[in-house]
């Protein structure tokens, strides 16, 4: 804490504080607050990454967060009830409402039966609830029953017969006025609150999967979220914005992974007009496939253009349209001449110089996809959002978060990156990303949504760090050609001194900070850790993507940080609603202690720990200005 000083005039920020503590009792009883929530234990910090639209996945883990509620469950209630109740009660848990519905049905919704659990939600709400200041407890229940939630939480029936009592009459008359569905769900809602104290999502929610548009609405409910961009997260920023070569790319991903209804139900963006213009040119194929060409080919000609505008990328490796020999049907490329697996290219003029040029039913489809996007009111909702919360990268109580890569050279030194001539590396090519993104979305510069599509597929891209091979996974059937380079980041991952050379570059302890990120899935079945360098790294993308299962032999991972240490979750196989309530299914996960710390963690330790020292400072001297007559204090 920094010494207290006498204030010899009040400064600003001292008349500032005194509007909000206008008496002594004022500050002390802040200064009483504060500095007894330092001594509380850390709450749980939550990590996630590249969930890729899987909502069914996302919201199961969200109500059980990760195992912690159920751990909870085992603690308070140990033998006293079997594995069977156990595993009923938590389902209750995580789904009140369909589970209350279940056990209507069944005719077990008895008063005793909602007594026994409602004294079961209260015991664990309880105990959870010991990690909290009793002021902030409130302000977690939902608002329609906190009075009620408050006054059972305050109910003491162990100490005192009158309290038995009075806690006995509360149950009875919440199962009278026929409300304890509704209290049931309530402390569902307060526990789950209770569980995570903070959630981080370490980039991309868009694409492969059907439902992210689902997944952004539920964190916009929860009350603590931090949000580190991925490349497809900034893919549909630009594309929002109106960057025609992002939503080529969006409109291309969302077809080729046949999830054209987040798109057209969730957003209200049509692709008839596509699909139409597709059929007449590729009338020997599908809707979906027909209208996967046509973007495909109108993708190859903006990010041409594009490339050519932006020298700075360093992408012109990624411009091949006019390397393409119509009349031989093959590529020539700086490895060789390469044949063609499809050569028919009806919006391109072979005998043109220039093969970037639109055609004007192309121009067309894509202006009006720009309108469609640009004016989506739900789109825009959660893309505001990606930004009100969301940044490149986060240092956060130790931690370093980012989804991509530090882009660096093989001796494990920050590559130097120029743009617009002037030289960035490390952090501050990070902060430069991060300045660009935001310029987009304060000010469509077109500069500025070219740069969010450099930043979702190019080489030097923090979000991306690899050298995207689209062309040719598309048009050539040599898979020699398909390698995509990555930067060596995601090799030097793997050792100790390069990684703790990032974190001193982001003014983090080399020996005790961690760099968590995600965008490469883990290969779990082949023997891969996700646990780098000595613990100094931890990559938790684990392949929440159905596509990526056969790849990482997993469900995904997810992190947690709590007040004793690092803990790192693999889940083997996610249960759905459907499977919970029929059979009180749950996630079967392994778990692996990261790290585990010597004594606990307390609030003092963190971040926000170190902004109440500071403020406990500042009321210190505000309370002597008052003590010293320097301020005076309101009656």
């Amino acid at each position: 804490m920094r010494s207290m000083t006498h204030p010899r005039k009040p400064g600003k920020l001292l008349r500032l504080l005194a509007e909000k503590y206008p008496t002594k009792e004022a500050v002390m009883s802040r200064l009483i607050a504060l500095q007894a929530q330092l001594v509380l234990p850390k709450g749980v910090e939550h990590f996630m990454s590249d969930l890729h639209g899987e909502y069914a996945a996302f919201h199961h883990i969200l109500n059980n967060c990760s195992g912690v509620i159920r751990e909870k469950v085992d603690y308070v209630f140990g033998v006293r009830m079997s594995a069977e109740e156990k595993a009923e009660f938590c389902t209750l848990l995580y789904y009140p409402k369909e589970k209350i519905e279940q056990v209507t049905r069944a005719r077990r919704a008895t008063p005793a039966w909602y007594r026994t659990n409602i004294t079961r939600c209260l015991a664990v709400a309880r105990l959870m609830s010991w990690k909290y200041p009793a002021s902030k407890l409130p302000s977690l229940i939902p608002e329609r029953l906190r009075g009620v939630l408050v006054e059972l939480l305050a109910t003491r029936p162990e100490d005192d017969a009158a309290q038995l009592a009075y806690q006995q009459r509360i149950l009875s008359s919440i199962v009278q006025a026929d409300a304890g569905a509704d209290v049931i769900e309530a402390f569902a809602a307060f526990i789950k609150r209770l569980a995570v104290a903070q959630f981080h999502f370490v980039g991309d929610f868009f694409d492969r999967g059907s439902r992210p548009d689902a997944i952004l609405d539920r964190i916009m409910a929860l009350p603590n979220v931090d949000i580190e961009w991925g490349n497809h997260d900034v893919l549909w920023m630009g594309a929002a914005l109106g960057s025609r070569a992002c939503i080529a790319s969006v409109v291309r991903n969302s077809l080729r992974y046949d999830n054209t209804d987040v798109l057209e139900r969730g957003y209200g963006i049509s692709l008839r007009a596509l699909v139409t213009f597709a059929q007449h040119l590729y009338p020997d194929k599908g809707p979906i496939q027909a209208a996967e060409k046509a973007i495909t080919i109108m993708l190859f000609k903006e990010e041409g253009r594009l490339i050519a505008r932006n020298p700075d990328f360093q992408m012109e490796s990624r411009r091949l349209l006019h390397h393409i020999d119509f009349r031989a049907a093959c590529a020539v490329l700086p490895g060789g001449r390469y044949e063609l697996s499809k050569a028919y290219f009806p919006t391109i003029d072979e005998n043109t110089d220039d093969p970037y040029r639109l055609t004007e039913e192309e121009d067309a489809i894509l202006h009006n996809l720009c309108v469609s996007f640009t004016e989506s009111a739900a789109l825009h909702r959660h893309v505001d959002f990606l930004y009100r919360k969301g940044s490149l990268y986060r240092t956060c109580n130790g931690n370093l978060l980012f989804h991509g890569c530090v882009p660096m050279n093989d001796d494990g030194t920050f590559r130097a990156i120029t743009y617009d001539g002037k030289t960035y590396a490390g952090r501050s090519w990070l902060d430069f990303c991060d300045q660009m993104a935001r310029a987009a979305y304060l000010y469509r510069e077109p500069a500025a949504l070219d740069f969010l599509y450099f930043l979702w597929c190019g080489r030097l891209s923090p979000l991306s760090g690899r050298e995207v091979k689209t062309f040719e996974r598309t048009f050539l059937d040599d898979e020699s050609t398909w390698k995509e380079p990555a930067d060596p980041y995601y090799r030097l991952l793997d050792d100790e001194e390069a990684c703790e050379r990032i974190l001193m570059e982001f003014g983090l302890a080399p020996k005790r900070g961690h760099i968590i990120n995600g965008h490469v899935p883990v290969k779990v079945k082949k023997g891969e850790t996700p646990v780098k360098a000595g613990g100094r790294a931890i990559v938790i993308d684990g392949g929440f993507c159905k596509a990526y299962h056969s790849k990482t032999g997993i469900s995904g991972f997810t992190l947690l940080s709590n007040s004793r240490g690092l803990r790192l979750l693999a889940h083997q196989k996610i249960a759905d609603v459907r499977t919970a309530l029929a059979e009180n299914g749950d996630i079967e996960s392994v778990s692996e202690t990261v790290e585990l710390v010597s004594c606990h963690t307390t609030v003092g330790d963190t971040d926000l720990g170190r902004e109440m020292q500071e403020e406990i400072t500042d009321l210190y001297n505000l309370l002597l200005a008052y003590q010293n007559g320097v301020l005076k204090p309101q009656a």
